[in-house]
């Protein structure tokens, strides 16, 4: 019986079901937030280290009236078909458009010998030449669109012939195209460190002789007219009057920088200084992306036909 008296010895197992259960998943989506967390800290650095125009700038890249939806078949001007959207109204020249009203129908004059068949005859001519032949008021309605497509695959071509010249690629910050209801607006701002023409004179900078001839290269491409205006900040020059005459001056350096790249003299239609009267950050009149030129290839109604009647 002594022998038999061994100790009872009872093994308890726990098991850690809990555990298993929730695994790392925990761990994955503390990672996806501490990495959205840094994400959101980093965009806030940057937009509190940006400037304004590099802020405007970013804006402009990313609006629709500054993107093409399509790609140039061909890669020029006139190639292939770009679709634009035209943008806000802003400081320029006053738009110069002539509309000329569509001509009246013309009524057939009739003669008493004249019967029934005849007139239903006419009457079937005169559908089929109205459905052969678009009317004046349809033309009229398709050639605002067919401008907006050339300047949209102008603006395409003007940025893609900046981004193949390393000297000019940079400045491309600096160039703000839209579409106006006056036309494609060129304009050529200002940055701190970075201005388009020698502080208080007319005299451009050697990128920006070098950026005005390739705009002139592309513009010249296109029949239409062109309107040129300098702007200053609202720092009052050395004498009264001085912002006037150095916007004035600048505008007319860029015309002859034009004009010397191969655009006729015929197509400027208006050359002018604005000083500090449409300012391109009316919140912020001394910035520096306020002294800018722009330039303007306006928006006009294609010429009347010599044999149009009215």
């Amino acid at each position: 019986m002594a022998n038999n008296d061994g100790a009872v010895i009872i093994k308890r197992i726990k098991k850690s079901g809990h555990g298993a259960h929730h695994g790392g998943a925990w761990k994955v989506a503390y990672a996806d937030f501490v990495t959205a967390m840094m994400a959101f800290f980093l965009l806030m650095w940057l937009i509190n280290t940006t400037t304004p125009e590099q802020k405007r700038g970013i804006a402009d890249y990313f609006a629709a009236q500054s993107i093409s939806q399509t790609s140039s078949g061909s890669g020029g001007v006139l190639g292939g078909t770009v679709l634009g959207q035209a943008a806000s109204r802003g400081g320029g020249a006053a738009s110069f458009t002539d509309k000329s009203p569509p001509a009246p129908p013309a009524t057939p004059t009739r003669t008493k010998d004249e019967g029934t068949h005849n007139s239903s005859s006419a009457a079937a001519a005169g559908q089929t030449a109205d459905q052969q032949i678009p009317s004046d008021d349809h033309l009229a309605r398709m050639a605002p669109s067919n401008r907006d497509e050339q300047f949209a695959s102008a603006a395409e071509s003007i940025r893609q012939a900046m981004q193949e010249m390393p000297d000019i690629a940079a400045l491309s910050r600096q160039v703000i195209m839209d579409q106006t209801p006056d036309g494609l607006r060129i304009q050529l701002v200002d940055q701190d460190g970075k201005p388009m023409f020698a502080p208080g004179s007319s005299e451009p900078l050697p990128y920006t002789k070098k950026l005005l001839g390739v705009i002139a290269s592309i513009i010249d491409r296109l029949p239409n007219r062109i309107s040129i205006s300098g702007h200053t900040d609202s720092t009052p020059g050395e004498s009264a009057g001085s912002n006037w005459q150095l916007s004035a001056a600048r505008a007319d350096a860029a015309r002859a920088i034009i004009t010397s790249a191969g655009v006729s003299n015929d197509r400027i239609y208006e050359v002018a200084g604005r000083a500090a009267s449409e300012p391109l950050l009316p919140e912020d009149p001394g910035a520096s992306a306020n002294r800018r030129l722009s330039i303007l290839l306006m928006k006009e109604a294609p010429p009347v036909p010599s044999d149009h009647k009215l």
